[in-house]
C-alpha cells in the first residue's frame, strides 16, 4: 500500500483516505480539525510508531508508509544527485584583470609596498576565479555564469573526474549573467536533463550543485522560495528565490528538481556577511539555455523590442488610471520613430496580450518580446478606453527600437524597382542590398545611447 498525495492505495490501486486507515489517534481528532491532525503527522514522522502501541493488524502497512516518508526524500536526493552529479563542473578562469588589480592593492595593503600588476604569461598563469558551471550537450556545450568567465584570459574546465580541459568560444551576456562555452574530446560528454523552467512552483524541492569554497560536487538541499524576483544588477530577466544553500563558487552551477534535470543555473545570494544566509537566485533554465544557444550560435544575444517604456499595473497606478490591476502593461511613453509608434501603439495604452501570450507584468512582456526573430510581424492586442484594440507590430533589435532607417514605404518602393529590372540586374541589387543592409544596421548600432537599450521593451 503506497501514499500518493493525500490518499493510500491499496493492491488494488483503489484509494483510501488515510483518515479512516490510519492511528487511533487520528480519528479521536477528528472534531478537532486538520491543525491537530497535521501535528500528529508530525510526530509519527519524527519518532515513529512503537511496536508496542495498540494499533490494528491493517493499519500496520500504512504506519510502515509514514515512517518510511523521510527515507523515501533521502533516496530520492540521492537519485537525482546521482544522475546530474557527472555533467557538473568546476570552472577555473586564469588573467582576470580587475581581479589582479584587487589582488595587487590587497598585498600592498598588507606589506605597505605597491606591487606591479601581473601581465601577460604571468597573468594567464594565475587563478583569479573559480565558479561552477553545467554541460547541457554531448557535444560539450557548458552553461555557466557571465561574471565567473568576464575578462579571462584562459579559462580551464574541471570534470567530475577530475579531467581538466581549456574551454573554447567562451561567451557572455552581462544583461543576464548567462555565459557559455565549449570543451572537447572523442569520448564526448554526458549532458544533464534540461526541465520546464515554467512549470516550478513555489514549495517545490530543488538540490544546488556546485563548487562552494573550491568544494567540488557539494549538493545542498531547498525549496522553491519565490519566483519573478529581479536583481539590479541582472537587467533582463526574472529570476527564481531558493533557500538551498548556494555560496561563493556555486556561481553558474545548477538547481536541479527531483528527476535530476536542470531547472535554474545558480547566480547570487542575498547576504551581510558574503556567505550563505538562506536566499539565492538563479536563472530559470529556459532562459538561460535560449540565450546559451544565441551566443554559442550567433556570438551575442539578438533580443527584439517594441520601443516603449513600460510600467506595472498595480493597485495603486491602476487606481489612479481607473483601470483593473495587473490586467496588462501600461505603456507610459513610446519612443519616438519606433516600431511601437509606427504600429500605432499610444502611452496609457495597456498592452493586455503578445503574440497570443496574456501578460501581466513589464518583465513578462520583455521576455515575451526580445525571444521572438527581429524582423518578424507579430500581433499586440491593447485595452484602450473602455476597448481591446489589435495591432500589428514589426519586431526591432532591442539595440534601436526604430528598426534602422528601412520603413514599409522604403520596402515597398525597392520590391516595385525589383520587379521592374532584369533577372541579371535583379540578381546584382540583390547583392549590393544585402551589403547597404548591413552597413546600415552597423551604423545604427553605433548612434543608440545605452539609456534607450535598458529601457527600452
Amino acid at each position: 500500500m503506497a501514499i500518493r498525495n493525500g490518499f493510500s492505495h491499496d493492491e488494488n490501486g483503489e484509494e483510501m483516505n488515510i483518515a479512516k486507515h490510519s492511528h487511533p489517534l487520528w480519528n479521536r481528532l477528528q472534531p478537532h480539525g486538520l491543525v491537530y491532525k497535521a501535528l500528529l503527522m508530525v510526530c509519527l514522522l519524527s519518532v515513529g510508531v512503537d511496536a508496542d502501541d495498540p494499533v490494528r493488524e491493517e493499519e500496520t502497512p500504512i504506519a510502515n508508509q509514514i515512517q518510511a516518508g523521510p527515507r523515501s526524500l533521502s533516496r530520492a536526493f540521492r537519485a537525482a544527485a546521482s544522475k546530474a552529479t557527472p555533467s557538473v563542473v568546476t570552472v577555473l578562469s586564469y588573467g582576470q584583470q580587475s581581479v589582479l588589480q584587487r589582488m595587487s592593492e590587497q598585498q600592498a595593503a598588507e606589506d605597505g609596498s605597491a606591487k606591479p600588476q601581473l601581465s601577460g604569461k604571468a597573468a594567464e598563469e594565475t587563478l583569479t576565479g573559480i565558479g561552477s558551471g553545467v554541460i547541457v550537450s554531448a557535444s560539450g556545450m557548458v552553461i555557466t555564469n557571465n561574471h565567473v568567465i568576464t575578462g579571462a584570459k584562459r579559462v580551464m574546465i574541471r570534470l567530475s573526474d577530475e579531467t581538466e580541459i581549456e574551454a573554447t568560444d567562451v561567451r557572455g551576456d552581462p544583461d543576464s549573467d548567462v555565459a557559455t562555452l565549449r570543451v572537447n574530446r572523442d569520448a564526448g560528454f554526458v549532458g544533464a536533463g534540461l526541465a520546464d523552467s515554467e512549470l516550478l512552483e513555489i514549495g517545490d524541492w530543488v538540490l544546488a550543485i556546485g563548487s562552494p569554497f573550491r568544494l567540488e560536487a557539494t549538493v545542498s538541499a531547498g525549496i522553491i522560495s519565490a519566483k519573478n524576483r529581479s536583481l539590479r544588477r541582472i537587467k533582463r530577466g526574472r529570476l527564481i528565490q531558493t533557500d538551498a544553500a548556494i555560496n561563493p563558487g556555486n556561481s553558474g552551477g545548477p538547481l536541479i528538481d527531483l528527476d535530476g534535470n536542470v531547472v535554474a543555473i545558480s547566480t547570487a545570494i542575498a547576504t551581510r556577511n558574503g556567505g550563505y544566509q538562506g536566499i539565492g537566485f538563479a536563472i530559470p533554465i529556459n532562459s538561460a539555455k535560449w540565450i546559451a544557444d544565441e551566443l554559442a550560435g550567433y556570438g551575442e544575444v539578438r533580443r527584439a523590442a517594441i520601443g516603449t517604456r513600460n510600467a506595472e499595473l498595480n493597485p495603486k497606478i491602476a487606481a489612479k488610471f481607473s483601470l483593473t490591476p495587473w490586467m496588462g502593461v501600461l505603456v507610459y511613453q513610446v519612443i519616438e520613430n519606433s516600431v511601437a509608434q509606427r504600429a500605432g501603439l499610444k502611452p496609457l495604452d495597456v498592452i493586455v496580450e503578445f503574440a497570443g501570450e496574456r501578460v501581466r507584468d513589464p518583465a513578462s512582456l520583455q521576455e515575451a518580446i526580445e525571444r521572438k526573430l527581429i524582423g518578424s510581424l507579430q500581433e499586440l492586442k491593447v485595452f484602450r478606453n473602455g476597448e481591446e484594440v489589435t495591432l500589428n507590430i514589426e519586431l526591432a533589435a532591442a539595440l534601436d527600437p526604430t528598426g534602422g532607417a528601412t520603413t514599409k514605404k522604403t520596402e515597398e518602393k525597392n520590391a516595385e524597382e525589383k520587379e521592374e529590372v532584369t533577372e541579371e540586374e535583379e540578381a546584382t541589387e540583390d547583392s549590393n542590398s544585402s551589403e547597404s543592409d548591413g552597413a546600415s544596421e552597423s551604423e545604427s548600432e553605433k548612434d543608440v545611447t545605452s539609456d534607450d537599450t535598458d529601457a527600452d521593451e
